[in-house]
């Protein structure tokens, strides 16, 4: 029996689907087929009605967006091909812009394969990556509180008698001291210091659920391993991880990894000239951001001090060979930059590049022990 394939494009929003369907052969045009529900028991009607002639394959794609990858998830339990591409500009012209021309215009670029896939990560990774992302969003929050607590006291010109810098034990004891004539006022007072310990504590179980994270997740050898690196402790580390997932799977080079980072400088080349400007900031922003502040540990000049040295108890030579190299390398870097007279900001972002390849290296090196320990378990032929 013959096989035909059909190229689905989906243009995915929270209530509908919207379908367009481009055959196999690239002299046939693109049709739209219509719009179905954004519920399981629709998408599985859907898959009935185009396979009902028994010798077609599917090969179905929708651009990421906030929907998440359930639907890609409904698709593989069809057995049916289910591909999630990076967001685009589906159409130049801005002016008419609908569901039914994005969708055909997606069957058009997935046939012509066009588009470019993103990683869709397994649900327990998925799970570990909502629950570092849901402590950054904790600790905006907490920043947001301490802000308004701090306008609220300036706004009524109260401060300590003395210097003491914000939010150490000292100045939360002078803040244990203040009390306030008016029932309003008072009120509005400690419901921000409420705001505010309430914030401290959520961020304090996501960080225990992460320590268990560590023990019990299948990405717990990469946390592990990371931690090694210096300025790269459990939340760095377990954000790097859910984030990035299977490293050496995904990023064949570290300028790979790099580029997916946003860390690589933005480029105009144009005949014989050359320009390279900031860094291009696209990519995993999350990633990024923690990277780029683990690299302000590298302005200090390498030592392997009891923090680090009991996050590298245990795991082994190559990743401590990993560790005392970047030390060594990054902070090279980071004082010869300086020197030069660059900015700080600039400087960091260098030496962050830089840290991603020493990342994937480690990532490189937990998927060589985990070959060696599979196939130390496989029973001899």
């Amino acid at each position: 029996m013959i096989m035909s394939k059909k190229y689905v494009g989906l243009d995915v929003s929270k209530n509908k689907i919207v379908v367009a369907i481009a055959p196999e052969n690239r002299d046939e045009a693109v049709r739209y087929w219509g719009s179905i529900n954004h519920t399981k028991e629709a998408v599985v009607k859907l898959v009935k009605q185009l396979t009902k002639e028994g010798n077609v394959i599917l090969d179905v794609c929708y651009e990421a967006g906030p929907t998440g990858f359930e639907l890609h998830r409904w698709f593989l339990e069809l057995s049916v091909l289910c591909t999630v591409t990076a967001p685009q500009a589906l159409d130049g012209n801005k002016k008419i812009k609908t569901d039914k021309r994005d969708a055909i215009r997606l069957a058009q670029l997935w046939r012509a394969k066009e588009l470019t896939p993103i990683y869709v990560p397994a649900q327990d990774d998925e799970a570990l990556r909502d629950l570092t992302r849901a402590r950054e969003d904790s600790v905006e929050d907490l920043n947001r509180h301490k802000q308004r607590l701090t306008k609220f006291l300036l706004r009524h010109q109260i401060k300590p008698s003395k210097e003491m810098n914000l939010w150490t034990t000292v100045y939360e004891e002078w803040l244990d001291t203040l009390r306030f004539s008016r029932v309003a006022e008072d009120m509005v007072f400690q419901e921000y210091r409420n705001s505010i310990r309430e914030a401290t504590s959520r961020i304090k179980r996501y960080e225990r659920e992460m320590e268990q994270q560590t023990k019990s997740s299948n990405l717990a050898p990469l946390i592990q391993a990371l931690q090694g690196l210096r300025g790269v402790a459990l939340v760095t580390a377990t954000t790097i991880a859910a984030e990035l997932g299977d490293i050496a799977g995904r990023f064949a080079t570290p300028g790979q990894l790099m580029s997916y980072m946003g860390l690589v400088p933005s480029e105009s080349s144009s005949g014989g000239g050359r320009w390279q400007g900031s860094i291009t900031k696209v990519g995993n922003a999350h990633v990024r951001r923690v990277l780029v502040e683990a690299a302000w540990s590298y302005r200090v000049s390498p030592a392997i001090r009891r923090s680090l040295r009991e996050r590298l108890e245990g795991l082994g030579p190559e990743i401590e060979a990993i560790s005392w190299e970047a030390q060594r390398r990054l902070h090279k870097k980071y004082s010869k930059m300086v020197a030069k007279g660059k900015h700080k900001g600039t400087v960091a972002a260098a030496v962050a590049r830089e840290l991603a390849g020493f990342i994937w290296a480690i990532g490189m090196e937990v998927y060589k022990r985990q070959l060696k320990e599979k196939a130390r378990k496989q029973p001899a032929a």
